[in-house]
């Protein structure tokens, strides 16, 4: 029963929706197929629009990069009726330029994740979603656009290497990474993106540099605390860039891929699909069917 009033929804930090202009404030429990969320999904009206925000590791960040039930946390946000989500992360950066401080708006995963639930599908279900530009072609320049309108340092795109966390990398990881091409280091752009496009909502990511991870030889290597330090400084910064994006998507009806994303993904024929999972998925794939 999705409500399809909300302009936004955002992923990140407890403390992002600490904020003023934020008003009409309730939370909302969503019951999900997969359990559920990280936490209650806040609900708010901000510079005229309806949002919601979610804290990814909990309130009081009680869970691992790996414990997050990023199933949940997506269908809950399909449920409300988001279109579009923004992940706010914290991330070390892989190269020279992409200092500290620093925002990010990548165009590339690349996963190295083993031990997370990265699909709706399976169970007499399968559908093969395109991924080859995992960050919504639309949103991330408009996002951007208002990180750089906030006054952020801003830098478009990289490649985003998701780790499996919870530890940082060691030094031989982080050099071949670079190797590799990577722009950053993380551990929650993956499996989030993937199940966004899976439930056909735009999704765009505020990557926040804390650190040069660990290959930097003229920088200590990476600690929680420069973690959240580096986060507490950009906080204000992302806050605003929230508030200009929702001014932007104000301005714009334009379709988008992403929303049509399973239009030709679901391989299994019709007559074979089991009744509980087309229940269970129905939200999802109701206009394929």
């Amino acid at each position: 029963m999705a409500e399809n009033t909300i302009s936004l929804g955002i992923i990140g930090g407890s403390g992002l929706y600490n904020m003023a202009g934020l008003t009409h404030v309730e939370e909302r429990h969503i019951v999900t197929p997969f359990g559920a969320p990280s936490d209650p999904i806040v609900l708010g009206t901000l510079n005229g629009q309806r949002v919601a925000f979610l804290a990814r590791h909990g309130k009081g960040h009680r869970l691992t990069p790996s414990e997050v039930n990023y199933r949940a946390n997506i269908y809950a946000f399909k449920v409300l009726g988001v279109q579009r989500i923004v992940s706010v992360s914290a991330c070390g950066s892989l190269r020279e330029e992409y200092a500290p401080g620093h925002i990010v708006i990548p165009d590339q995963i690349y996963d190295t994740t083993k031990g997370r639930e990265r699909t709706f599908f399976g169970g007499g279900l399968v559908a093969h979603v395109s991924v080859a530009d995992p960050f919504c072609p639309q949103l991330s320049p408009m996002l951007g656009q208002a990180v750089k309108a906030a006054g952020g340092t801003l830098h478009m795109g990289g490649a985003f290497v998701t780790i499996e966390g919870p530890r940082f990398s060691t030094k031989a990881e982080s050099h071949a990474f670079r190797k590799l091409g990577m722009s950053l280091i993380g551990m929650t752009a993956s499996p989030e993106a993937f199940l966004a496009r899976e439930a056909e909502i735009c999704y765009a990511c505020m990557a926040h540099v804390t650190d040069y991870d660990v290959w930097h030889t003229s920088v200590e290597p990476v600690t929680v605390e420069m973690v959240i330090k580096t986060l507490n400084a950009n906080t204000a910064i992302a806050q605003q860039a929230i508030v200009n994006l929702l001014g932007m998507l104000a301005q714009t009806q334009a379709p988008c891929p992403c929303n049509t994303a399973l239009t030709d993904a679901l391989i299994t024929d019709r007559a074979r699909i089991p009744s509980d999972v087309k229940e269970r998925l129905r939200l999802l794939i109701g206009r394929q069917l």
